[in-house]
C-alpha cells in the first residue's frame, strides 16, 4: 500500500501512508486510538475506498472497491469480533455464505464437517468441538473457527484485528501457536493489536502510526519496547526504524 491517503469530514483519517507485507511475515500495526491503523486495513479489505494511493499485489496495480473486490485477490479480515453466527456450529460458520450443496442442489452438511475436520487438523489438532454451537467454544476456539475459514478460502494475505484481545494466557497461547502455522505456510498477516508484548512475540516486523502518518517500521529486533511506546506516544523515530514519508517530511519541515 503505497500513498495512501482518506479523509472524512476534512480530518485527514489516513495521510500518505505506506505499508508493505511480504509471504510468510507477520507485520504488527500499532498506534492509539484514532492514529489510522484500523482506517488503513479497512482500505485494503475494501470497506472503504482511498482517496488516493496504490495497492499492489505480486507487483500489479489491484483495485479493490469492496470486500468482494478484496477475496478476489485472496485477502480475508479476521474482525475482534469474529464476525461468527453462535447459533451454528464449526462447519456452518466455515462455510457461511459459500455452503458445499450435494448434485440436487441440498446443503452437504457430511461433506461440510468432513472439509472442516481436514483444515482443522492442519491448524489447532486439539479442536474436537464440531457438532456443538459455537457460543459454547473458548475464545481461542472461535479463534481457529475465524482463522480456518480464511485459510480454507485460500488466503493469502490475512488481516488480523485485536486476535488476542480479552482471551487468557492460555487462549493466546493457542493463537499464537495458529499465527506460527500460518506463517509456516506462507501467509502474509497484518496483525492490529495495542499490546506491545503481542507484537514483539508474533511479529517480524512493526508499523507504528500516529494522526494518519507511519512514525516508522522497524523489525522487532531492531528497536525495543520502550522505542516503539516512543513512537506511538511521541511519533519519534528511532535510528532502528526507517522513517515514513509523512515523518520524513515533518522532520525536514522542523529542521
Amino acid at each position: 500500500m503505497k500513498d495512501i491517503c482518506i479523509s472524512f469530514g476534512g480530518v485527514h483519517a489516513v495521510d500518505h501512508a505506506y505499508v508493505d507485507l511480504y509471504p510468510g511475515e507477520v507485520v504488527g500495526l500499532l498506534g492509539h486510538n484514532g492514529a489510522g491503523k484500523s482506517t488503513l486495513i479497512k482500505i485494503l479489505s475494501g470497506a472503504y475506498r482511498p482517496d488516493s494511493g496504490e495497492i499492489r499485489i505480486d507487483g500489479k496495480p489491484a483495485t479493490i472497491n469492496s470486500p468482494r473486490d478484496a477475496r478476489s485477490y485472496n485477502i480475508e479480515t479476521i474482525y475482534q469480533t469474529l464476525a461468527l453466527a453462535d447459533n451454528l456450529d464449526a462447519a456452518s460458520n466455515l462455510f457461511l455464505g459459500r455452503e458445499l450443496v450435494t448434485p440436487l442442489g441440498f446443503v452437504d452438511d457430511d461433506r461440510m464437517e468432513a472439509e472442516t475436520r481436514k483444515i482443522m487438523s492442519r491448524l489447532n489438532p486439539n479442536f474436537k468441538k464440531f457438532k456443538v454451537p459455537v457460543k459454547a467454544l473458548s475464545g481461542g476456539q472461535r479463534q481457529s473457527v475465524a482463522i480456518a475459514r480464511a485459510v480454507y478460502f485460500n488466503a493469502r494475505i490475512l488481516i488480523m484485528d485485536e486476535p488476542t484481545a480479552a482471551l487468557g494466557v492460555h487462549e493466546t497461547q493457542m493463537v499464537g501457536e495458529l499465527i506460527q502455522e500460518l506463517k509456516r505456510q506462507g501467509l502474509g498477516i497484518f496483525l492490529i493489536s495495542h499490546d506491545i508484548e503481542d507484537v514483539f512475540e508474533l511479529c517480524d516486523r512493526l508499523t507504528v502510526m500516529k494522526n494518519g502518518r507511519v512514525v516508522g517500521t522497524a523489525r522487532t529486533e531492531d528497536v525495543t519496547k520502550d522505542e516503539v511506546l516512543g513512537m506511538i506516544i511521541l511519533g519519534k523515530c528511532p535510528p532502528g526504524a526507517k522513517p515514513g514519508p509523512g515523518a520524513m517530511a515533518e522532520d525536514l519541515e522542523a529542521a
